[in-house]
Parts: C-alpha cells; structure tokens; sequence
C-alpha cells in the first residue's frame, strides 16, 4: 500500500491567499509500530526532529516507547536534527510515540534589495555544489545559463529560474510520495511532486552560481484536527547577498495548477507565483534539510536521497518507508 495524496486531500490545502493565517498552532503526534517485523533482529529507527528557528517555535516534546535506547543526535553534515531508536534482537514489541506543539508563522516577502553587496561563495559553498541526483555540469548547466542568460545579479537569476521552472514543469500526481528529485531525469520528463520540482530548481540555481537548499517538513492543516501522515513537503530557499535566505515555492504553484484546473495566465495562478516567491504559508512546519545523508548514528545503507521521512532499518537491511504494510506509522495534527 502507498502513501498518496488524493486530489481531494490535496484540495483541503488550498485557501485563498488573502485568508491565510499569519501563523498555525497545534500538537503533532507521531506514533510508530515496528512490532510486525521479524524477531531475531535489531531494529533501528531515525526520525527527522523537530526544533524551534525564528519562524517556528516547537515546544512541550514527548516521547514514550519500549525501545532499548533512544537519543537526539545531528547530522553532522549539516546539523539536521533527529530522533534515533533502537530494539535489540528479542523484542516483540517495537513501539514509539513522539508527541510536541508547534507554531508556525507566515512568511510573506518584504522588500529585497536590487543592488547586491559583495559576497564570498566560499562562505555558501556547501549550497553551491551537486549532489547524487543534482549535477549542476553538463546539460544542467547548459540549460541553467540559458535561462539566466543576461541576468546579472542573484535576485534576477533567482527570479528566472523560479519562473522557468514554474513555466515548465508540472505535477505529477502518479509520482510515488514526494519524488526522488533525479534532475537529469527530470529534464527528459518535467513532471513530478514537491522534491523533484525544488530539485530542479536548486540545481538550476546551483549552476547558476546562487546558492540553493531544499526544506523538508510536514504540512498541518487547516480542520481542527486531521491525519497527516501522507503530508510531507519539501520547498526551496536561495541566498541573497544583503538579505538572507529566501523561500521559494515553485512545486505548490504546480500543484493548484493541476487541483484547481488552472492555466498559466490565469489571475489565480499570477497571484500564487507572486506568493511562493518568497512567501511561505503557515500551514507548514520544517523538520529537515540537506541530500546524500549520513545519519548519526550512521545507518548501514548508502547515504539518504533524503530525508523528509523517517528512516528505518531491520537487521541492517533499509524498509521502504512508503510501505504503510511493513513500516507502520500515523501522524495527526491537533489544533490548539
């Protein structure tokens, strides 16, 4: 069994812009159940934690189980924090339940400066370099200069990338949970879900020379109370020199595209572009960032894509994470 969004679902989380909330509360509980997997095996869980930052505030955390050993650790790369569990071989029972508040707030994009300070690539090297699925050489990098052919500054090539990327991709809603973000791929057949559309735009980006990173999270909807196990999202940001970083949202664009039926030169559509170029709603909390991870403890697989969902492996062997059979979790959001 998959985890998919249905068009429905994906409906609900659509409101009009101007009656977005300036910020979204609530207690988010994540329970897991590892039970059905064999005994004889040491079972070990990683879950993307959740902090606080000057956008959301994540508070009274809980956390109950009957795991061997548990414990908060980052990745060292780039300090992706997460929850690391383990059953040792006898145990029948594998079970964890994480419980916290969160409050989120609205982003919306103030004035950015038109003139560029000086700035040293050095210092945003790690957001200027490919990854696995992310090479900025090559047809990547043909296309990039293309596209920003002319435009001077961060801000403009920024800008022409988002737009580009808005202009020709689309979402695809047979893609499997959030997407892998294979880029190469995804310039013979621009369609996909949140992480391969920010994935095309941040090794476009990255190619370009402006410094790119992906967000990984959880959506929270708008009901008083809902299952979002199947809501995890992942949007972009770009540094500007003078600024900071700045979120951008290409993927929810494509995605009231297809839900609400929309053209591209439909007013709905221009007031969403407008949105998502630095504007971030607060339905939306962050957990994760960074591709190719290594986790802490290290896991004994290859190096995470990503990690915008747990992870979790049964005697050194990974589970398919979107197998809701045999790596059983639920997620629920509680308005407060």
């Amino acid at each position: 069994m998959k985890r998919v969004l249905t068009p429905l679902v994906l409906l609900s989380l659509f409101i009009p812009l101007t009656t977005l909330a300036q910020s979204r509360a609530g207690q988010v509980t994540m329970e897991f159940d590892l039970s059905a997997q064999p005994v004889g095996e040491i079972v070990k869980l990683w879950i993307p934690y959740p902090v606080s930052d000057q956008h959301q505030q994540v508070s009274t955390i809980r956390l109950s189980g009957d795991y061997a050993a548990t414990g908060v650790y980052t990745v060292q790369m780039n300090g992706t924090p997460l929850l690391y569990a383990e059953w040792p071989k006898g145990s029948k029972s594998r079970k964890l339940n994480l419980a916290f508040n969160v409050e989120r707030k609205e982003l919306r994009r103030g004035a950015l400066p038109v003139h560029e300070p000086g700035w040293n690539r050095a210092d945003y090297a790690e957001y200027l370099t490919p990854t696995r699925l992310g090479p900025i050489d090559g047809a990547v990098k043909e296309l990039a200069d293309t596209i920003v052919a002319n435009k001077t500054t961060v801000l403009e090539r920024s800008k022409a990338i988002y737009d580009w990327t808005v202009e020709n991709m689309y979402r695809d809603a047979n893609t499997v949970g959030c997407g892998k973000g294979d880029v190469c791929f995804l310039l013979q057949k621009p369609g996909g879900k949140c992480t391969d559309i920010s994935s095309v735009y941040i090794a476009l980006s990255r190619a370009a020379g402006v410094p790119a990173r992906e967000v990984f999270g959880l959506r929270i909807g708008k009901k008083s109370e809902q299952d979002i196990t199947g809501w995890q999202h992942c949007w972009a940001e770009f540094f500007l020199p003078g600024h900071g970083w700045v979120p951008v949202d290409p993927a929810d664009v494509l995605k009231a595209i297809l839900v609400e039926k929309l053209t591209l030169d439909s007013p709905r559509v221009t007031e969403l572009r407008d949105y998502f170029w630095g504007g971030i709603d607060a339905y939306r909390f962050k957990l994760a960032s960074g591709r190719d991870l290594t986790l802490n403890p290290a896991q004994v697989g290859q190096p995470l894509n990503t990690f915008g969902y747990p992870y979790a492996e049964v005697g050194g062997k990974p589970l398919d994470f979107y197998d809701a059979r045999n790596f059983v979790y639920r997620f629920n959001f509680k308005e407060l």
